[in-house]
């Protein structure tokens, strides 16, 4: 153990001793480290201070993956930080984060070690620490939430330290929560979340103690914000892994905690072809690859409401059989204020959901309707294809045909360019028909109008 290592842990830890994986041992090395997160770690290190690669950096690396984020904790504190990079901003209120900044948009985050109070080893009387919040490497490896999150490499010997066994939990693929699973989980029921997230993106299997405390706390979920689930979903549902995602929420309970409008039809749900299991699994397998496709091909993700509209197709179509049943005009039109009004009351609410996604929502699935019951024609419907929205219901259609079929969308019907991305080059003044208000081009005039 370095130096650096010893001189940090305090005397109430001087039992718990970290396993060391030496560089022979691993395959991680600096030059597989994103330049900017190096070049952090290496200042960290001229000034003094010890600075880790930690949680999904580590783990993802050690897998031969390339890492999303590259986080970094540290000993220095956040003033400490702010000086050494300039270039930087504090968040977070009662625990900061530095955010140190780079060219091209890119952000390091970069924590100061948290105490083992900040979290519940010792239950929710223990005491805070005087500090309220900093502490040590092993007191921050514990407070983590998953044995594979809570491992440190540092640069200097380019080892690896694992104070919770998660290096053998990798080996075996093994999902594992750090301490005692079911109090971990009720203070922090999204820990659930993120241990079936893992599981699925990594075919890992979740230990028995920790699946046993995730299947019995499923309820737990309802004391989160709903945004915060909300953001926790998207995700999952962004990640290319949602299939298998949806096979652990389903089978631990808690999809159904998180969408209780399909409670009562996934318990009576089998897993033939047709069921809304099968439905919403041959939904994710769609969105899985349209995700994937989109990050391999560096075209734009479909916003959030076509995800969300077309997990709601199975229960739509089982509440208000609006795909079966062909309606239009005013009937129609009851039947979207319907169904507006039942997102509203459950997952509008459930997962804070703004108006305007609600509305999109609906648009999609009562035009979808539309399109189902007239392509048998070859045509579309005449005022429809007029529509500015009318783009998007296509490729809803195509998604839902690819959900049902199997038959791939078209890319480029995936390539088309959302309306926010249309709205920000209008802003920019690329393809817009209208001058300014403030016209120049108007002698004596002021806001495009003439004296």
């Amino acid at each position: 153990m370095s130096s650096k290592l010893k001189g940090e842990q305090s005397q109430t830890e001087s039992a718990v001793e970290p396993r060391i994986i030496a560089a022979e041992d691993h395959a991680i090395t600096p030059d597989k480290i994103d330049k900017d997160a190096l070049f952090v770690l290496k200042k960290l290190s001229d000034a003094g201070f010890c600075g880790y690669l930690v949680g999904g950096g580590v783990r993802d690396l050690y897998l031969a993956k390339t890492p999303k984020d590259f986080d970094i904790s540290t000993d220095a504190r956040p003033g400490q930080l702010r000086k050494l990079f300039p270039n930087s901003n504090t968040i977070g209120r009662r625990f900061r984060l530095v955010q140190v900044f780079f060219k091209g948009g890119k952000t390091i985050e970069v924590s100061t070690l948290r105490s083992l109070s900040e979290h519940d080893l010792d239950g929710p009387e223990a005491v805070l620490a005087p500090n309220n919040t900093f502490g040590t490497l092993s007191e921050d490896a514990r407070r983590r939430d998953l044995t594979i999150n809570s491992l440190f490499y540092e640069i200097e010997n380019n080892t690896i330290i694992d104070y919770v066994n998660g290096i053998k939990d990798l080996d075996n693929a093994v999902i594992r929560m750090v301490g005692d699973p079911v109090r971990r989980i009720h203070r922090d029921p999204v820990r659930m979340l993120r241990a079936i997230r893992h599981s699925a993106r990594n075919n890992f299997t979740i230990e028995k103690a920790s699946w046993r405390a995730i299947t019995k706390n499923c309820d737990k979920l309802k004391q989160c914000p709903p945004s915060r689930l909300r953001d926790e979903i998207l995700k999952d549902l962004y990640s290319g892994t949602s299939a298998p995602w949806f096979r652990h929420a389903v089978k631990s309970g808690i999809f159904t905690s998180l969408f209780p409008l399909y409670k009562d039809l996934i318990a009576s749900s089998d897993h033939s072809a047709g069921s809304p299991i099968s439905q919403l699994t041959n939904i994710f397998t769609t969105v899985d690859r349209i995700n994937t496709l989109a990050q391999k091909k560096k075209i734009h993700r479909q916003p959030d409401y076509v995800l969300f509209a077309l997990l709601l197709i199975p229960w739509v179509e089982h509440q208000f059989q609006i795909f079966s049943i062909p309606r239009k005009g005013t009937p129609l039109f009851k039947l979207s204020k319907l169904i507006r009004a039942e997102i509203d009351n459950t997952i509008g609410i459930d997962l804070n959901l703004r108006r305007s996604l609600r509305q999109e929502i609906v648009n999609l699935l009562t035009n979808l309707s539309l399109l189902i019951h007239n392509k048998e024609d070859g045509n579309w419907p005449k005022w429809l294809t007029k529509k500015s929205y009318f783009p998007k219901t296509v490729l809803f259609y195509n998604l839902f045909t690819e959900a049902t079929t199997g038959i791939p969308v078209p890319q480029h019907f995936l390539e088309t360019t959302p309306p926010a991305q249309r709205f920000k080059q209008i802003r920019r003044g690329h393809g817009c028909r209208t001058r300014p208000s403030f016209s120049t081009q108007t002698k004596g005039g002021i806001f495009g109008f003439k004296k």
